[in-house]
Formats: C-alpha cells, sequence, structure tokens
C-alpha cells in the first residue's frame, strides 16, 4: 500500500470485558503482519480530554488527546476516530487496523462512523469480547453505567445489563475470552446461553492462532448488521434448550390488551435473563413496539409504523430486509402486525411464560368487538410511550 489512495481494513473490537478485549486485540496484533491498535480511554475524559494510544505487537507507537466534545467524551471519540484512522492509512505501512472500543461503547455506533467515512477507509469486521463465565451476571447486572464509572457522556442512562446486551447482538464475531485467566471457568450452561443470544455471529477462540484476525479480515456489511437487530426484523434467538439453558419463542396474531399486559410487565421482565422482540397493542394497532429487557428492566418503545399500515407508495422507501421480513409471515387480516417475542436463561419456565402471555391477548369476545372497540380501551402504557417532558 502507498500514499492516500491506500486502501486501509479496519476491524472493531469492543465489550466490557475489559481483560477478554485486551488479550483478543493483543492476539490479533501478535498474528496479523503490520497491525496496529488504535485506542481512546474514556475512563478521565469527565474531567479532561479522551486520551489515545496507538501500538503495535512491538509496543506504543503514539499518543495523545482529544478534547471534549460539548461535555462528551463519546462525542470526542467520534470526531477523532475518523481522522486518525485516515492518518493510518496515509502512512500506508498497515495490513490492519483494530479500533479498540472503551468499555461500554458500543459497536453499532462506532461501525456506521467508520463505514461513512468510505474510502480508504474499509470496515471488514466487528466483534465482542466476551468472558462466557461472566456473560449471567453481566446480563444480570441492572446497574446504571454512571454509578459504576463507566458511562460515556454525562446524559448516558444506560445500564450495564443492557449495554452488553447490545454488545453481545449486533457483531457477527464473538471473540472467546481464556478459561484459564484465573477467575471463573466458564461451564457447560455459560457457553449455552452465550451461543441461544447470539446466532448471527461466529465465535472465535482468543487463543486460536490466526484465526480471529482472519475473521475480521472477512468483511462485514453494516446495512445488514443493522437490520439484524432492529426491532421490525432482528434476527431473533430460535426455541432451544440445552445445558439448562432454554430460548422460548411466543408468536401469536390477536393483539394485546393493554391493561392486562402492563399489570404483566413487572413478572414478564424478570422472568429471563434476556427478552426481546416486537409486539403490538389492541389501543394502537398502528404502531409497531419494540420489546427490549436485561437485568430486571424494560424498554418499550415505538419502532415506527408496521408495514400494513403504511400506504403502498411508501413501501419503496422501507429497507428491503424489512419488507422481506414482513413477507414471511404476512396475516390477511392484520398484516406484518403480530406478537414476536423471545425469552433466553436458565431455568426458564416455558408454560408459565405462555400462559401469562396468552392470558395478556384480547379475549374472543374483546377480539370480535373489532379495531374501532380496540382503540377505546384504556391507553395504559400512555407513560412509557407518550412521557410529559
Amino acid at each position: 500500500m502507498s500514499g492516500g489512495q491506500a486502501r486501509l481494513p479496519v476491524a472493531v473490537v469492543g465489550g466490557l470485558h475489559a481483560d477478554a478485549r485486551r488479550a483478543a486485540v493483543e492476539q490479533i496484533l501478535r498474528t496479523v503482519p503490520g497491525s496496529v491498535a488504535l485506542h481512546h480511554d474514556l475512563t478521565s475524559a469527565v474531567d479532561s480530554a479522551v486520551h489515545r494510544t496507538v501500538r503495535d505487537a512491538g509496543g506504543l507507537l503514539g499518543s495523545g488527546d482529544a478534547p471534549l466534545v460539548n461535555g462528551c467524551a463519546c462525542c470526542a471519540l467520534r470526531e477523532d476516530l475518523v481522522p486518525e484512522l485516515l492518518r493510518l492509512a496515509e502512512e500506508g505501512r498497515y495490513r490492519l487496523a483494530v479500533v479498540e472500543l472503551w468499555d461500554s461503547v458500543e459497536p453499532q455506533a462506532m461501525a456506521a462512523v467508520i463505514a461513512a467515512a468510505g474510502a480508504p477507509l474499509a470496515l471488514t469486521g466487528v466483534a465482542t469480547a466476551v468472558d462466557p463465565a461472566l456473560v449471567l451476571p453481566y446480563l444480570s447486572n441492572g446497574d446504571d453505567l454512571a454509578g459504576v464509572g463507566l458511562a460515556a457522556a454525562p446524559t448516558d442512562q444506560r445500564t450495564v445489563a443492557d449495554t452488553f446486551a447490545r454488545q453481545l447482538e449486533y457483531p457477527t464475531v464473538i471473540a472467546l475470552g481464556d478459561d484459564d485467566s484465573g477467575g471463573e471457568v466458564a461451564d457447560d450452561t455459560d457457553h449455552a446461553l452465550l451461543a441461544q443470544l447470539t446466532p448471527g455471529a461466529r465465535s472465535v477462540r482468543v487463543d486460536s492462532a490466526g484465526a480471529l484476525g482472519a475473521a475480521l479480515l472477512a468483511g462485514f456489511d453494516v446495512a445488514a448488521a443493522a437490520a439484524r437487530v432492529h426491532p421490525a426484523c432482528a434476527l431473533l434467538p430460535q426455541s432451544c434448550d440445552e445445558h439448562g439453558v432454554s430460548t422460548f419463542v411466543w408468536r401469536r396474531e390477536r393483539p394485546f390488551h393493554p391493561q392486562r399486559l402492563y399489570a404483566a410487565l413487572e413478572d414478564l421482565t424478570c422472568a429471563a435473563a434476556r427478552s426481546r422482540g416486537r409486539f403490538w397493542l389492541a389501543d394502537r394497532p398502528d404502531t409497531l413496539l419494540s420489546w427490549d429487557a436485561a437485568g430486571g428492566a424494560l424498554c418499550v418503545e415505538s419502532a415506527g409504523p408496521w408495514l400494513a399500515a403504511l400506504p403502498d407508495a411508501a413501501w419503496e422507501m422501507v429497507p428491503a430486509e424489512r419488507r422481506l421480513a414482513a413477507s414471511v409471515a404476512w396475516h390477511p387480516e392484520h398484516g406484518d402486525r403480530c406478537q414476536y417475542l423471545t425469552f433466553t436463561s436458565p431455568g426458564l419456565d416455558r408454560d408459565g411464560l405462555s400462559a401469562l402471555l396468552d392470558s395478556c391477548l384480547l379475549t374472543d369476545d374483546e377480539y370480535a368487538a373489532g379495531r374501532a372497540r380496540w382503540t377505546q380501551l384504556p391507553h395504559a402504557f400512555d407513560d412509557l410511550l407518550d412521557p410529559v417532558t
């Protein structure tokens, strides 16, 4: 490679499991000749700036500070990342640039920034490094990131659990940390839980010679990755029961009764280590709602209209992945409106979950009353979906 037109492959490695993440990056630097790692440390950013380091297998190559942007460390990372990558590309000496994300930075946002930069940068892989023994503890951790010193911005209201869940579900590569690192040793249950939570990813051991680097040079489709986690067409786990870990997939056509579902939210949220999907309420029949729960906390949000609620002319503006997902189970009356929720956890009570969810649907008489009556039902989700600001 030479000059400013050199193509520089870029891989992103993230994850809250810092030891596993660092080990993964070091392994790539050792096994991919000509690789370099770029890392922005947000630890002290609240008081000063984001500290940047560049290193290769031999050690530190350079360092510097990126000033905060409007007091936001994550914004500083975004502003500094692409210029630094372009500088590395301009040098023309590197085969691969590894962007090692700070603990709570999510890979989807940074992957989009890199992909949007275009040539000479080429995003070729995204991985989250994981210690399998820590998957359940982190998914069960409802602490706010700010409370444990891991907030990426002053307004960061995420929790450890929901951040970790998104770090797991976006990448195409899961880098498995070394079980012999001196901490808890992962068992079959830990590995089964991780496998069921990441159906769209390839698992690669960090210590497998050259395999991780090769996986991160294989290519990465940003649009497909975004579709894979979008509520309207997300790639959700399939039904499974292995080593004491179960994934329960619940699909129905009728809408939920808003009051009965609202009353059951706490029990449903605590029923599994991780649950997500899409659903519809009888009083909001045109709104696609997303379900996202981890660490005992639930986020319910509007993800826009169902395709069936859009005029035909608007369909061309909808991504092909979503149109395809909708066509797979199109209902003659409801279109793509559906209940599609998945629950993954050790010790899952499938029968109890199914009975509770079914009890929240409209009864035969309520369903027969028709849409005009449905919309007059009490709007129990107004505080969640239409908060007063």
